[in-house]
């Protein structure tokens, strides 16, 4: 069976009200498109076109190799768009699956059963169907007193006693590619919108005497997005299905209602995810971990039986055993090492913490190598930007550096060194000395006394 598929998308998507395209909107981490590209090539056809419009240069991008494009440079409605894919396929003697971009539940499956069904019906065409309980806004599908599809009517075009029709069409099609560009040629926009409807081929063919076909689908899955509102709906359904698969698979979800997880994250057995956490992009995070309340991990690398509370972590790794926050902020190129803590109200940027170190609280570690076993006390910095360049700071393995201190980089501190409380270090301090930098203190006796009786 020889298959090709199109998918429209050139469409502004006006009620978004937005200068993106409507399809690069993102669901769950990723495009709307995206969803609709992988259904069609998980269906198992090769041959896709991505009709592109508005924004097309933003939108093949995204598409990259995945998919051929054909342009429709100016709007003029679904029929228009499907003439554009033409001189692509024009000679292949299979069927043509036509479906809308902005359709991201559809399932695979139900691509290849509205292909069964058309091949075994015979069909010039088979559309699929769903009904819906509050159908506004979509084209309803009319029958005649057989059952059979006469036409579709757009909701602007429709009649009083037609807007009560519960049966709508998906957007989406089964054709024989013989006759159907023949046929787009005939299409008049004799519509409210002065367009070139591809639901007018339906009318057509019924009219011709050729076998039109319908099958029903789950109104769910077919539920496409033309504003904001309706993202967030169908955002919604996807984000509990993730949440679901991941239940299903061994990890505990606290709250579903107020947690968000991004498709393509990976989670392991018997990892406990807390309530208000939003764990995105390509983040995997490994088994028996406690991740929340209130952490976010964008493209976060997270090992074994790791712990982060009230924390953001952006495209870093945290090993085996680690605890981070609450209310620490890992940023990018950070790898925290085995059995790390990593405290409250901690910031480390670009930066290598080796294993069962500690930066227990409220520090900032940059552009730094942190050997093992080393201790980083409260309030230590490493200065590590001068006001044009970034300079590296090191410590070596078992080194203790004390509370309120200032590391200025370029600047080495070796293994089983200590830094005494309150220092700036601005020089080496070799490995297993003691480095100290203090004003000396003065004490005045009675001073308080003193000032009082002034």
């Amino acid at each position: 069976m020889q298959l090709a598929a199109v998918i429209l998308a050139a469409g502004k998507g006006t009620r978004m009200k937005s200068k993106l395209p409507k399809v690069l909107h993102k669901l769950c981490g990723r495009p709307i498109i995206d969803y609709v590209l992988d259904a069609v090539l998980a269906a198992g056809i090769e041959k896709v076109i991505v009709v592109t419009g508005y924004g097309a240069p933003e939108v093949a991008r995204v598409l990259g190799d995945r998919a051929g494009t054909a342009l429709q440079a100016e709007q003029l409605g679904t029929a228009h768009a499907l003439q554009q894919v033409y001189p692509y396929i024009k000679g292949f003697p299979g069927r043509l699956l036509v479906l809308c971009g902005d359709t991201p539940l559809i399932s695979p499956h139900t691509f290849t059963d509205l292909v069964k069904q058309h091949i075994a019906l015979g069909a010039s065409a088979t559309m699929l169907t769903t009904e819906i309980p509050d159908p506004g806004g979509y084209g309803r599908v009319i029958r005649d007193e057989q059952g059979r599809v006469v036409r579709i009517v757009e909701q602007k075009d429709a009649t009083a006693e037609e807007l009560l029709i519960r049966e709508v069409n998906t957007g989406i099609y089964c054709f024989d590619v013989a006759g159907l560009f023949e046929s787009l040629a005939e299409i008049l926009p004799a519509n409210a919108q002065k367009e070139y409807y591809l639901t007018d081929v339906i009318g057509l063919y019924v009219r011709r005497g050729l076998v039109v076909g319908a099958v029903t689908a789950d109104f769910r899955e077919t539920m496409g997005i033309n504003d904001r509102r309706q993202l967030a709906a169908v955002e919604a359904v996807m984000r509990r299905q993730v949440l679901d698969d991941l239940m299903d698979s061994g990890v505990t979800v606290i709250d579903p209602a107020s947690t968000f997880v991004d498709r393509q994250v990976r989670i392991g057995q018997d990892t406990v995810v807390y309530p208000f956490t939003f764990v995105e992009g390509k983040t995997v995070i490994g088994e028996d971990c406690v991740i929340g309340p209130g952490a976010r991990l964008v493209n976060a690398r997270i090992g074994n039986n790791v712990t982060i509370q009230h924390s953001i972590i952006t495209d870093s790794e945290i090993n085996d055993g680690a605890s981070v926050g609450p209310f620490a902020c890992i940023r990018p190129e950070t790898v925290i090492g085995r059995g790390v803590r990593v405290g409250n109200f901690v910031e480390v940027k670009k930066s290598v913490i080796g294993n069962n170190s500690k930066v227990p609280h409220l520090s900032y570690v940059g552009d730094a190598t942190i050997g093992e076993n080393v201790n980083i006390g409260a309030g230590t910095i490493t200065c590590n930007y001068d006001g044009e360049n970034k300079w590296p700071t090191r410590i070596g393995d078992g080194a203790f550096v004390g509370s309120n201190t200032n590391l200025v980089a370029p600047v080495e501190v070796g293994p089983g060194a200590i830094i005494g409380a309150g220092s700036t270090i601005t020089k080496d301090v070799p490995a297993g000395a003691l480095g100290v930098e203090r004003a000396r203190q003065s004490v005045i006796p009675n001073w308080a006394a003193k000032k009082k009786k002034r």
